[in-house]
């Protein structure tokens, strides 16, 4: 079941164009900002809100979907640490914000939502070659 009323069920969030793979439940995605090299958002493909909305069963794979971008990324992005966050406070639409955290790391203590910084917009060309270095090890 879609929401009519939500970004991502729309297709109007995340962008078409940083589409990194179908996982099965969910798709993820390179995040528009990339100040944190290798963001990515893990995509539910149906609406729910909550996690206790999907059964065991969706959890289960989705949580696995999560740890398999989470390990890409830690592996191609050489990440000392991976931050997870579900919030849904902007987008009521369950996605993971899966976000390697580097050793040049500008604030390696503060979550990404609290560290000041202006939007790094990639490039095209850039956003595919990040894109094609995720494929690499996903598949």
């Amino acid at each position: 079941m879609n929401d009519p009323s939500c970004k991502a069920c729309l297709g109007n969030w995340p962008r078409e164009n940083h589409f990194i793979a179908d996982l099965g439940l969910s798709n993820a995605y390179l995040h528009e900002d990339q100040f944190f090299p290798g963001w990515t958002v893990v995509v539910l493909k149906h609406h729910a809100t909550e996690l206790f909305h999907l059964a065991p069963t969706e959890r289960i794979q989705l949580m696995e979907e999560v740890n398999l971008v989470a390990t890409i990324l830690s592996q191609v992005y050489e990440a000392r640490k991976i931050n997870y966050e579900l919030l849904g406070n902007q987008l009521p639409h369950i996605h993971w914000h899966v976000i390697p955290r580097l050793a040049g790391d500008p604030a390696p203590l503060e979550p990404v939502w609290q560290v000041p910084h202006s939007t790094v917009s990639l490039s095209v060309e850039h956003v595919q070659a990040s894109i094609a270095r995720i494929k690499q090890r996903l598949f």
